[in-house]
């Protein structure tokens, strides 16, 4: 061995393995090296301390343990010479065993053989450090975003291990959960970009969900991208292109109107069924104007009044408010009803109409029907059809009225603000670049819980269609805007349709190539499916303790000492663990460039009011 190999060997020793309790091993650390840095071949090195790494020699194995604690054992001495109690300090290392390095100098994680009592322990030296470290192997496409905390040790990550994976990103307000989002798309976009820009544009997708506007800054992520900024406010916002067919697709639909699976999913499909018989047909307005007709007979031949004067509701709603000449029309307004025969009659005269159905044609409602017009606009023709189909469904007690107009009024509700979030053309694309941000800040809240899963919905639906080869990741900023176990604002059956579409992507989507990252300040509230299906996880400063709570049961192999480290992480420092990586890891994601950044800055009061 050379004297500069027994030099290092002298200076990086620190001590020998003094127990072994199962995977707790204690380290007896030398007098002389209870310093805190020391140096090598120019580099200063600090010194052994909790949460460092340690390297302890077995033949021809180096066993790399972690520092988990120490303490100062006090020996007592007697002698003859001195027969009072003499003090002499012992410091003891606690570590835990993370893996090891073998003879082809591989870092494996997992214990393979224990340590003997008396095995010499050594600090690792940066090149041993960036082992144990690595991540990459086989010269595999990586990218590179943070350094091993404390050591400052560049860590390149894996693409496929990572990105092909489902990622949870978890922190506090203001601890860089956003910066660590951002940097690691921005540097994937880059590296597949250069690695070939073609096949990454062709084959490869990614929507991201921004609930805030954080990510629509020109050069955020990357500068090839689409942003489609939507506003429910006013008009002045873009509008997602959608076909017609696929805005009456029945998944669609029921996203939109809430619809429940027993009753009312069954009643939207009878009503596309009716829709899309009355568009094949050769002059569709007079269809409809036929089929209001014998609805009307149908009606005013009821003995039911209560039944009866609701479905003249119904009609009020289909047909116009104003006769040809403008005026206000009541359409009721020649009909009376009969208690004892429990039929319609006209006003002012004794013509039962049950009795002379031929007389229905003279009344106002029935003359009315004359004046419909079946307009153009998508959405005002759905209300008509499912009218007509609540009006049918009625007369054949086939659906109660309680349970179904709901689903109209939410749909009705929703008219004005999915004209201003859709734009219906003969050939829409969604894809004009491979990376799309949809910027959801100044949309209504109910469509920020029901445009991102109808969007996951379709895009997972035609992902699926595709052939191999083929990715789609769906990345989703404060997720527990739509992803959250304790949403109030909405019905059980509706958030657990919800909650249960995304589980389904998220469980099933990794085999179709569809991956998700979620990014939440709350993971507590998130479905613990997903919390817990997420392969891979950056876990940033958590002090809420129902969080740390959740992120213990989530993430199970993270150690005791790492999750105690949680609640006072800095800013920007981050816990790496997940199947990319042998053991967790405690990282610090550099800051991007300023006009690269996510808008999700603190506001300071020195930049509001600055000095005069």
């Amino acid at each position: 061995m050379s004297v500069a190999k027994l030099t290092q060997d002298a200076v990086l020793r620190i001590g020998e393995v003094s127990g072994v309790d199962g995977r707790r091993i204690y380290v007896l650390v030398d007098k002389n090296k209870n310093v805190s840095d020391m140096f090598l071949d120019g580099d200063i090195l600090k010194n052994i301390s909790v949460n460092s790494y340690i390297e302890i020699r077995k033949g021809f194995l180096s066993i790399i343990g972690r520092v988990e604690g120490e303490k100062i054992d006090e020996d007592y001495r007697t002698n003859e010479d001195r027969p009072d109690a003499a003090t002499r300090n012992k410091r003891i290392l606690t570590v835990a065993l993370t893996g090891y390095i073998d003879e082809r100098g591989i870092f494996t994680g997992g214990t393979r053989e224990m340590p003997l009592l008396g095995n010499e322990a050594y600090i690792l030296t940066k090149k041993k450090i960036h082992l144990v470290h690595n991540l990459v192997r086989d010269n595999s496409p990586s990218i590179n975003i943070a350094a091993s905390d404390g050591d400052d040790v560049a860590i390149d990550f894996p693409i496929d291990g990572l990105f092909n994976s489902h990622i949870a990103i978890f922190g506090n307000t203001g601890s860089g959960k956003t910066n660590t989002l951002a940097a690691l798309y921005q540097e994937l976009f880059r590296t597949l970009r250069e690695r070939n820009q073609i096949a990454f544009e062709q084959n490869t997708r990614f929507v991201l969900f921004d609930f805030n506007g954080e990510y629509t800054a020109p050069a955020c992520i990357t500068t090839a991208k689409t942003v489609y900024n939507l506003s429910t406010r006013d008009m002045a916002g873009d509008k997602i292109p959608m076909d017609e067919d696929g805005l009456l697709e029945l998944e669609v639909l029921s996203i939109l109107a809430d619809a429940t699976d027993k009753t009312q999913r069954p009643f939207l499909r009878r009503t596309l069924r009716l829709y899309k018989q009355v568009q094949a047909a050769h002059d569709p307005q007079a269809y409809v104007k036929n089929i209001l007709r014998r609805r009307v007979e149908s009606v005013l031949q009821m003995s039911d009044k209560l039944r009866a004067f609701l479905l003249l509701d119904y009609f009020r709603e289909i047909l116009p408010q104003e006769d040809e000449h403008g005026d206000p029309i009541d359409l009721s307004a020649d009909l009376d009803w009969h208690n004892v025969s429990q039929e319609f009659r006209i006003k002012g005269t004794n013509i039962y109409l049950k009795q002379s159905p031929d007389r229905i044609s003279d009344t106002a409602l029935y003359r009315h029907v004359e004046h419909f017009v079946l307009e153009p606009n998508l959405l005002f023709k759905l209300i008509v059809f499912l009218y007509l189909q609540l009006i049918a469904d009625v007369l054949a007690n086939r659906a109660q009225n309680d349970h179904i107009i709901p689903v109209i009024n939410r749909l009705k509700s929703k008219k004005p603000d999915i004209e201003k979030l859709f734009s219906l053309q003969a050939h829409p694309t969604f894809w004009t670049s491979n990376v799309v941000i949809v910027n959801l800040n100044r949309v209504s809240l109910d469509m920020k819980k029901t445009l991102p899963l109808l969007l996951a919905k379709k895009l997972y639906a035609e992902h699926k269609n595709l052939g191999a080869n083929q990715s789609l990741t769906l990345i989703i900023d404060e997720a527990h805007n739509i992803l959250s176990t304790e949403s109030f604002r909405e019905a059980e059956s509706w958030k657990d349709y919800r909650l249960e579409t995304f589980e389904e992507i998220i469980k099933e989507g990794r085999k179709f190539g569809v991956f998700v990252t979620i990014a939440s300040q709350r993971p507590n509230d998130i479905s613990p499916t997903i919390t817990s299906q997420a392969h891979n996880y950056f876990i940033h400063r958590l002090i809420n303790e129902r969080d740390l709570n959740t992120i213990a049961s989530a993430v199970s192999y993270i150690d005791r000492v790492t999750e105690e480290s949680i609640p006072t992480l800095p800013t920007g420092t981050c816990i790496f663990s997940g199947i990319a990586s042998q053991m967790p890891l405690k990282l610090t994601v550099r800051p991007l460039a300023v006009h690269e950044q996510p808008r999700s800055a603190t506001r300071a009061f020195n930049d509001m009011v600055p000095p005069q």
